[in-house]
């Protein structure tokens, strides 16, 4: 065997140079468990019956070195640098490692009394599976159509591609959106230029009717993606724009203008009798704005000079020459703006009717015949107007006529209350057609649709109640680009869409089959309005909130909805439950009362609550 050589200290208390491991082994046993056992074992084997005689002479090196420390001789004269040395009387029983546990128990001779502690596997205490653990956090969700607390509700900014606020002075009850005649359709590159016309509920006669514009109004904070980054996403790497150096730093420059630029706000207000209920815009001239009062009047008014300051105001802002397509756009505005003319603002309306017997919130424009109008109070009575004065402005060009006055317009008393709704007729709504000039849609009290033909008065074409319970119907509205869609809200927080092909029944005791039923609010419908570009989109509002839907998504699991307590017939789902076709949800103001679609920005939605106005855009529109 080869041995290995190493310099080691013997316990003689002399120094071998040469020693090899086997040898020292001999003179000097190593520390540790396994030599106490393996010298145990020796001395038990060599001398079993030792006995020690006393002696008084001086013990020998070999015997002390045995000893105990403490028993120990000092011998100063034998210490030295080479032989000192310390040594732990206690030595590790557990030292080596690689020795088992077993083994020490039989060196031990503990055996016995290990078996004793042994442990009964089989009558040990079940425990449990969350024993030592932190119990599971319970995850919950916020629910728009149940009751919460709105103070601990945070703006989510990313849900907004655009959003602004305005606190006004006064509440409003209605507002409309007045088309910008300098802008342009479609409009989709910031900043967006946004015109409203909203009447106040103010007391002590302080109401107006005021005409604002809201300008420089950019999207959320952060970058959007460019056209480029979106087609490179969608056809690969190899697809390139041509001059790409040139649209990066044309998109990079008109980001930094964006978030340098602060919203504008311009008015111009007019004195009005009473508080205002219902506010709407002429589509054929956005001069001319209807507005119902508490009074029992209704009143129209003449904004053209109001409007023609602000545009000559956005003309005169470098900030909105991102707008026009001109290569010079700060000269080529300024010029327009020195050469526009600016008709005088008339203050006062310039046609007022008092025929009404009571105050009313029905109010609507018919988008086939210019000037057509129609008008109904709490007692039943509608009232049908038509301008016996050029509407448009070509008309009005054409024809040279002088301006609006208390002839402009005929009005005649053509419908009263009759049938099973005597006791309660108050009309809430009404809508023109969006294609045929003599079709009339009203709602009203008592769960009641009528559909009406100008051309016979004093009767209803169709009436059908189409709540059951009799809640009141507030809103309708007709789809302009599906003639035959017409949506309803009701009072007890229902909405509808029916199917006027199918709107006529043949039991009248018997209410028609909704295509889509919603009753998922908790809280009175207030207002509603489909998209004018989207068939299927429609804007709802309640006083919590509002709310996107689109009624082209259909359930992916049929049986959530009979899980949710949802019949195959109301497929819009049960109180409290999130149905499908939810989009999109604008919480924080505080009894929203109306809401619109922005006709020239797409996807841009208005609303008026009793906390102010709101100007947004959803991210996912």
């Amino acid at each position: 065997m080869l041995m290995e050589r190493l310099s080691c200290h013997c316990t003689n208390g002399h120094r071998s140079t040469h020693c090899t491991r086997e040898d020292c082994s001999r003179q000097h046993p190593t520390m540790g468990k396994k030599s106490k056992r393996s010298r145990k074992s020796e001395s038990e084997q060599a001398a079993p019956t030792t006995t020690v005689e006393a002696s008084s002479s001086t013990p020998s090196l070999e015997d002390e070195s045995r000893a105990a420390p403490s028993l120990r001789t000092n011998r100063p004269e034998d210490i030295s640098e080479e032989n000192l040395r310390c040594e732990d009387p206690y030595e590790d029983l557990y030292e080596d490692d690689d020795e088992s546990y077993e083994d020490v128990y039989e060196s031990s001779g503990d055996e016995e009394e290990c078996d004793e502690m042994a442990i009964d596997k089989d009558n040990l205490p079940s425990i449990s599976e969350n024993d030592g653990s932190c119990p599971p956090s319970k995850i919950t969700s916020w629910n728009p159509f149940q009751n919460h607390d709105k103070s601990n509700l945070e703006m989510d900014e990313s849900a907004y591609k655009m959003h602004h606020a305005l606190t006004p002075e006064w509440p409003s009850l209605s507002l409309d959106i007045l088309p910008d005649r300098t802008l342009g359709d479609n409009r989709t590159r910031f900043p967006h230029v946004v015109t409203l016309v909203v009447g106040s509920q103010a007391e002590g006669g302080k109401n107006k009717l005021t005409v604002l514009r809201m300008s420089d109004l950019s999207r959320m904070a952060g970058r959007e993606k460019t056209e480029k980054e979106l087609d490179d996403e969608m056809l690969g790497e190899e697809w390139r724009h041509e001059d790409s150096d040139q649209d990066e730093e044309e998109s990079s420059s008109s980001d930094e203008e964006e978030e340098d630029l602060d919203p504008v706000l311009e008015h111009y207000s007019f004195p009005h009798k009473g508080g205002i209920n219902r506010i709407r815009v002429c589509p054929q001239n956005s001069d001319v704005v209807a507005a119902w009062s508490d009074e029992c009047i209704v009143s129209l008014y003449d904004v053209g000079g109001a409007l023609d300051l602000l545009d000559r105001s956005l003309m005169g802002s470098s900030n909105n020459s991102g707008n026009t397509k001109d290569k010079n756009p700060s000269e080529t505005i300024g010029n327009k703006a020195s050469t526009f003319q600016v008709r005088k603002m008339r203050k006062d309306p310039f046609f007022v009717y008092s025929g009404h017997s009571s105050e009313g919130y029905a109010i609507d424009w018919s988008n086939v015949i210019p000037g057509r109008l129609a008008t109904a109070d709490c007692d039943g009575h509608i009232h049908i107007w038509n301008a016996t004065h050029p509407v448009t402005s070509k008309d009005i060009a054409s024809k040279s006529s002088s301006s609006w006055g208390n002839s402009s317009f005929e009005v005649k008393p053509t419908y009263s209350p009759s049938g099973d709704n005597i006791d309660n007729p108050s009309v809430e709504d009404l809508q023109w057609s969006p294609n045929e000039a003599t079709v009339l849609a009203s709602a009203e009290c008592g769960g009641y649709v009528r559909i009406y033909d100008v051309r016979c008065p004093n009767r209803a074409m169709i009436s059908n109640k189409i709540h059951g319970n009799g809640a009141d119907v507030n809103v309708i509205s007709w789809n302009r680009l599906v003639s035959n869609l017409l949506a309803s809200g009701g009072d007890d927080g229902s909405f509808c869409v029916w199917d006027l092909r199918n709107f006529q029944t043949p039991d009248k005791s018997q209410s028609p089959k909704p295509l889509a039923r919603f009753h998922c609010h908790k809280t009175p419908i207030t207002s509603l309005e489909w998209h004018p570009t989207d068939e299927s989109m429609i804007a709802v509002s309640d006083e919590n909130g509002t709310y996107i839907y689109d009624l082209s998504i259909e359930e992916d699991d049929p049986e959530h909805s009979s899980k949710c307590g949802v019949n195959e017939a109301d497929n819009g789902g049960a109180e409290g439950v999130i149905p499908p076709q939810l989009l999109f949800v604008h919480s924080g103001s505080e009894m929203t009362k109306e809401v619109h679609w922005h006709p020239q920005i797409p996807s841009c939605v208005a609303t008026t609550s009793l906390t102010g106005f709101t100007v947004f855009i959803p991210s996912n529109l």
